[in-house]
């Protein structure tokens, strides 16, 4: 049996909220309605979604903020703007942030449908030529066989150090916030999850000191970066 797309709804007009959420319900698909910004990137922490579609009007954080902090966490979940707005200056904001789509209302439950469908068709292609192969400086990082190489050395790494890695190297020289490892690798970010994620970046740290250029440094109070210099192309 085929899993159901787990989509994440923001909007904030509770009417037009619980109508969306059970037209998509209806045609399939998991929806999880949230009134606010908040409250949108609180679920998104706890949940696992193939799609955001989100209002640019929210309270409390709006739908280009979201977005943001979104796209900070996992850069390639789809993002649909859903917007009363249709000025060019929005627009042009929305796919800045990296907008997949961008719907203005009022817009018709098929015309929403068939956009979502138009947008993981295009993310299912990309998925499935999905990057395994990173270089690390000097290293060559193997992550679907979860080898570390560097001078004809090779490392067979754990599946938690090479899940961590992978993570830092989809991130490279970006923050890699706390919470979202755990999220994503530990399921839960509980005290005792987060002691043993520092022991694997120890691990990784100790991996990865043949290449002085390479090193992972902790940003306080948020998580870790991968440091890795630019390489020619």
């Amino acid at each position: 049996m085929e899993e159901k797309v787990n989509i994440l709804l923001c909007e904030d007009d509770e009417n037009l909220g619980m109508l969306l959420r059970e037209y998509l319900q209806a045609k399939g698909y998991n929806a999880e309605l949230c009134p606010d910004g908040d409250a949108g990137y609180k679920a998104f922490l706890k949940g696992k979604f193939d799609i955001c579609a989100l209002d640019v009007m929210m309270p409390k954080k709006d739908g280009f903020t979201l977005a943001k902090e979104i796209r900070a966490t996992n850069f390639d979940v789809p993002i649909m703007f859903l917007t009363a707005k249709n000025l060019k200056e929005d627009i042009l904001e929305g796919f800045k942030i990296g907008a997949d789509d961008y719907i203005t209302k009022p817009f018709s439950m098929e015309e929403l449908t068939l956009r979502i469908e138009a947008i993981l068709r295009r993310v299912h292609g990309k998925k499935n030529r999905e990057i395994t192969t990173f270089n690390i400086g000097r290293f060559t990082f193997d992550s679907k066989k979860q080898i570390l190489s560097i001078d004809n050395k090779q490392t067979k790494l754990t599946t938690k150090e090479s899940d961590l890695l992978g993570l830092l190297c989809q991130h490279q020289n970006e923050i890699l916030l706390r919470e979202v490892a755990l999220k994503t690798i530990w399921i839960d970010d509980n005290y005792f999850n987060a002691r043993s994620m520092d022991v694997y970046i120890t691990k990784l740290r100790k991996h990865l000191k043949a290449d002085e250029s390479v090193e992972i440094i902790n940003i306080h109070g948020k998580g870790y970066k991968l440091i890795v210099p630019d390489s020619a192309e």
